[in-house]
């Protein structure tokens, strides 16, 4: 008993072509969103570093830039651009913005409380 082997049939264990060009298109979204955020990480140390930021506008600068190093690392890193993420996006964002009323809040009744 032979079995016919399909010759155009990818071998077993090896990933379609159409895997291979999607892990491409996959590595190069990675590589330059990783250097992306290096790049984002040594502007902001730069910035400080060289004072080339009014100390005023210093905190809310690296605020600024860490929140799209983490918009880069949940969307490109943790696949949440991804189809059928569209609960984990829903529950991050609203904990984000719980947690974000949840600073404001404190922070303004520590000012009242403090005058």
């Amino acid at each position: 008993m032979s079995s016919h082997v399909d010759p155009s049939a990818p071998l077993q264990g090896e990933p379609s072509v159409r895997t291979k060009r999607k892990l491409k298109k996959e590595m190069r979204t990675q590589l330059v969103s990783f250097v992306l955020m290096i790049f984002i990480t040594s502007m902001a140390f730069l910035a400080i570093a060289s004072d080339a930021v009014p100390s005023g506008f210093a905190i809310p600068f690296i605020l600024i830039l860490a929140s799209i190093q983490v918009i880069f690392q949940l969307y490109f890193f943790m696949h949440m651009n991804e189809k059928g993420t569209g609960w984990v996006n829903a529950m991050i964002w609203s904990g984000l913005f719980v947690a974000a009323l949840t600073v404001a809040s404190l922070m303004l009744l520590i000012g009242v409380v403090k005058y």
